[in-house]
């Protein structure tokens, strides 16, 4: 076994402001929007119920990260998704949520059975 070699603080920090774009809540929705294909910016301003300029800040961020990719027709700015991956690492973190709160729910009715038989 190959002693683990230190990881250089720069690629440590990309990793981090990566996970830092994803962290937020109104990019997750704007994600998930995106998930069948690429939408104009005032569909996701008016499927996030706020205001364009939100919107336009958080399409920067993940454009920037090259998340999303951006494409002009007209006066109109289309967003997309330019790494599927995103949604599979989405998709983990999910599955893994779901399995935990799986786990709670039987403790909780564990609990539930056994203080209503001494009750």
């Amino acid at each position: 076994m190959r002693p683990t070699q230190p990881v250089p603080q720069e690629v440590v920090q990309q990793v981090a402001d990566y996970f830092s774009v994803l962290g937020e809540p109104m990019r997750l929705r704007i994600l998930n929007l995106l998930r069948d294909g690429e939408k104009c910016v005032q569909d996701l301003v008016e499927a996030t119920e706020t205001s364009q300029a939100n919107v336009s800040k958080h399409l920067k961020v993940m454009l920037q990260a090259g998340i999303l990719t951006r494409r002009t027709k007209g006066t109109l700015a289309y967003y997309g998704v330019e790494d599927d991956l995103v949604f599979e690492l989405c998709t983990l973190v999910c599955d893994r949520l779901a399995s935990r709160i799986e786990q709670q729910a039987k403790h909780f009715r564990a609990f539930s059975l056994t203080s209503e038989e001494g009750g």
